[in-house]
């Protein structure tokens, strides 16, 4: 049977809009909220992918099939200015916002290589002592989502012990991927983060269909974005204009192990979202169904995962 040190855990879900394009502006707002989370004594701190600075929805950067244009470089190059180092002084700002909040923190930023200069798509979490303890990058970035980010591998299924259960995360439509699910199932994950760009309803059903699935609380978080939170000095900013208003009307959800919303799906506004879990329920839920226990048939199916 599953132990836990902390039979329970206090979560905070964050749908914010980011300062968009503005890293520092943007890491300033995530630690007030942070800081805002912290007056519920929680455990656990959720952001959105690519919240710092944003996820640039809407523009195409110029790319046609077989040419990109300057003006289109250029709008990307904002993009990559206001990217973060890892480690950096940006990181160390979350880094002590977890240690004065005295929680785990997990946050999507755009993450710029220091090596190669490559753009990622990057998932950290870092611990309630003020230590970065994990970093994904997003294995696949989805359509025209390739042409900013590239292909991450380190981190690529990478999880956090805590007194309340291991967590873990995978990035938007990186939730497609059975196999990948299944390696991060496979690490034992009870919290299962779910952060994304995705706001359309059927959405919902992937986050319902994981927990039954790994038999773990999931957690979707997204953004609130609307066209009137852009900045207006891109080049190809007429891009916008045959886009709704709210570009991104949210949807993050807390999902049981069984199922069934805790916290169902909020819409059209920035919100923090609080919820108790109640840890037990995890074992409870896998009695008929353990996705790596019970009804994994090792002697049939075998999975390998080559870690970076």
């Amino acid at each position: 049977m599953i132990e836990f040190k902390k039979s329970t855990c206090h979560i905070a879900v964050v749908q914010a809009t980011p300062v968009l394009f503005h890293k520092e502006a943007t890491i300033n707002k995530a630690v007030s909220l942070i800081e805002e989370a912290s007056q519920k004594k929680v455990d656990l701190i959720v952001f959105p992918e690519a919240f710092v600075p944003c996820y640039p929805r809407g523009f195409s950067y110029g790319y046609v099939v077989g040419s990109r244009t300057m003006e289109g470089r250029e709008d990307w190059k904002v993009l990559y200015d206001q990217s973060v180092l890892i480690p950096s002084a940006d990181t160390d700002k979350l880094a002590n916002a977890a240690k004065q909040a005295q929680a785990y923190v997990a946050i999507g930023v755009n993450e710029k290589d220091a090596k190669n200069g490559t753009l990622y798509c990057t998932f950290v979490i870092f611990s309630p002592e003020g230590k970065l303890v994990a970093k994904h990058r997003k294995l696949k970035p989805t359509g025209t989502e390739r042409c900013i980010w590239g292909d991450g591998n380190e981190g690529a299924i990478s999880t956090v012990d805590t007194p309340f259960g291991t967590i873990g995360s995978l990035i938007c439509w990186e939730n497609y991927m059975p196999l990948a699910r299944a390696a991060l199932y496979q690490k034992g994950v009870s919290i299962y983060l779910a952060p994304t760009a995705d706001n359309r309803e059927v959405w919902q059903h992937t986050m319902q269909h994981i927990a039954m699935e790994g038999r773990c609380f999931v957690i979707g978080c997204n953004q609130y974005v609307t066209k009137s939170d852009y900045p207006t000095h891109f080049h190809y900013q007429a891009e916008l204009d045959a886009l709704p208003e709210d570009l991104c009307p949210g949807g993050s959800c807390i999902v049981s192990p069984f199922g069934n919303y805790l916290v169902e799906p909020v819409w059209n506004k920035e919100a923090i979202l609080y919820q108790e879990l109640d840890m037990e329920q995890v074992p409870l839920s896998r009695m008929d169904f353990d996705p790596i226990g019970h009804y994994s048939r090792p002697d049939v199916f075998q999975l390998q995962v080559n870690e970076i």
